[in-house]
C-alpha cells in the first residue's frame, strides 16, 4: 500500500487502557449501509480504498447499518489488504433474522437487506451477534465491539428492559469474555446521548465510547460531564456525528440535515454565524468541524462517513487545512465556543 501523505489523519492515539492504537480520522459506514441513499458495490470498494490510500486505519461499522449490508461491503473491501494494517470495530445489540414485515423507510435506509432487528443484550445474544459480524465480514479479529444503541433515546420507556438484559441478563458477562479471552482487544458502547455512556461507566469497566454528535462545533454538553469523567477513568471516545448528520459540513448551502432531521431555526442562525466567522478567516467551515473535537484529550479519533472516493478525500483535506489560530480564539470570545473547550494547535 501507497505510504499515507496525510500525516495529520494517520497520527494516533491509544484506546483507553489497551495496547490498540487507532488514527485520527476514521471512517464510518452508514453510509455503506445506503443511508438515505445507497451506493454502488464499486464505489464502496472506492470509498474504503481511498480511505486506506489516505492514511486511515480505523473503520467502524455496525449490522444496523443497511440491516447487514456495510457489514458485508466493509469487510469484502477490507479483506483485499493486510490484516495488520487496520482497526475495526462492530456493534451488537440486534440481531438480524429474516424479515417478516415489510419496511418501512423510517430508518433512513435506502434498499436494505432483506433482515430485521431483534433487540437483545444478553449474555447469548451477544456472543451470537459478535459471531455473525466475523461471518459477514470475513474477519475473524474484530478489534472493538460496542454495545449499541442502548439508552432512553431509542428506547425509551422500555430502557430499563434493555438494561436488565446487560446487567441481569449477562451481556455485561460476555462483553468481559470476549475482552479477557482476546477475541476482541477493546469494549463499549456507541450512543447518540452523553448521560447513557455516563451511567454504564459507573455499572462495568469500558474501554471507549462512540457518541454520535454531544461533542461538536453545535454542541460541547460533555465538558459539563462525561469528558472530565472519560479522562478520569481512561476512557476513550470515538467521535461520530462531527458534522451533526450535515448542517456543518457546507453550512446552509447544502444539506440542512441536524441530528437526522431538519435543523430548526435556532440551529441555523448558529450555524450561519459559524460560518461568517470560518469565512472571515478564508477556513471552510468542515475543516473547522472536523479539527475541533479532536483537541480535546478523551478524542480518540473522529469518524466521519463517506459514500464515495470523493466524499473521503475533501474529509481528508478538511482534516489536513491549516486553520490560524485566530479563527479558534475568535469563535470562543463571540461565544461560539465554549471557553473551556480545547482548541487546536499546530
Amino acid at each position: 500500500m501507497a505510504q499515507a501523505l496525510h500525516p495529520q489523519v494517520a497520527q494516533t492515539r491509544r484506546i483507553g487502557r489497551t495496547a490498540l492504537d487507532v488514527t485520527a480520522l476514521g471512517l464510518g459506514t452508514a453510509p455503506l449501509g445506503g443511508l438515505y441513499r445507497d451506493l454502488s458495490e464499486e464505489d464502496a470498494q472506492a470509498t474504503v480504498d481511498a480511505a486506506l490510500e489516505a492514511g486511515i486505519r480505523f473503520f467502524d461499522t455496525a449490522p444496523h447499518y443497511g440491516h447487514t449490508k456495510a457489514e458485508h461491503r466493509l469487510g469484502a473491501a477490507l479483506r483485499r489488504h493486510p490484516r495488520s494494517e487496520y482497526a475495526i470495530s462492530t456493534k451488537v445489540g440486534r440481531r438480524f433474522v429474516p424479515r417478516t414485515h415489510p419496511y418501512d423507510g423510517s430508518e433512513g435506509w435506502d434498499r436494505p437487506l432483506p433482515f430485521e432487528a431483534i433487540y437483545d443484550y444478553t449474555y447469548g445474544s451477544i456472543l451470537r451477534s459478535f459471531e455473525d459480524s466475523q461471518q459477514r465480514l470475513g474477519i475473524v479479529d474484530i478489534d472493538i465491539v460496542l454495545i449499541h444503541d442502548i439508552g432512553r433515546y431509542t428506547h425509551g420507556e422500555h430502557n430499563e428492559h434493555y438494561w436488565r438484559q446487560l446487567t441481569e441478563g449477562g451481556g455485561f458477562r460476555a462483553l468481559d469474555e470476549l475482552r479477557a479471552s482476546g477475541a476482541v482487544k477493546a469494549v463499549g458502547l456507541g450512543v447518540n446521548e452523553r448521560e447513557v455512556i455516563l451511567e454504564l461507566m459507573r455499572e462495568f469497566d469500558i474501554d471507549c465510547a462512540l457518541l454520535a454528535g454531544r461533542y461538536t462545533l453545535l454542541e460541547q454538553a460533555p465538558l459539563d460531564d462525561l469528558l472530565p469523567e472519560c479522562v478520569a477513568r481512561n476512557v476513550s471516545i470515538l467521535l461520530g456525528g462531527a458534522f451533526n448528520s450535515g448542517i456543518l459540513a457546507h453550512g446552509l448551502s447544502g444539506e440542512r440535515k441536524f441530528n437526522y432531521g431538519d435543523a430548526p431555526p435556532e440551529i441555523l442562525e448558529r450555524v450561519a454565524r459559524l460560518d461568517d466567522v470560518c469565512r472571515s478567516f478564508g477556513v471552510p467551515l468542515a475543516a473547522a468541524a472536523l479539527q475541533f473535537p479532536y483537541a480535546h484529550p478523551a478524542i480518540a479519533t473522529v469518524l466521519n462517513g463517506a459514500r464515495s472516493a470523493a466524499e473521503v478525500r475533501e474529509n481528508v483535506t478538511s482534516f489536513e487545512a491549516a486553520i490560524p489560530a485566530g479563527l479558534w480564539v475568535a469563535l470562543r470570545d463571540q461565544g461560539l465556543v465554549d471557553s473551556r473547550a480545547p482548541l487546536p494547535s499546530y
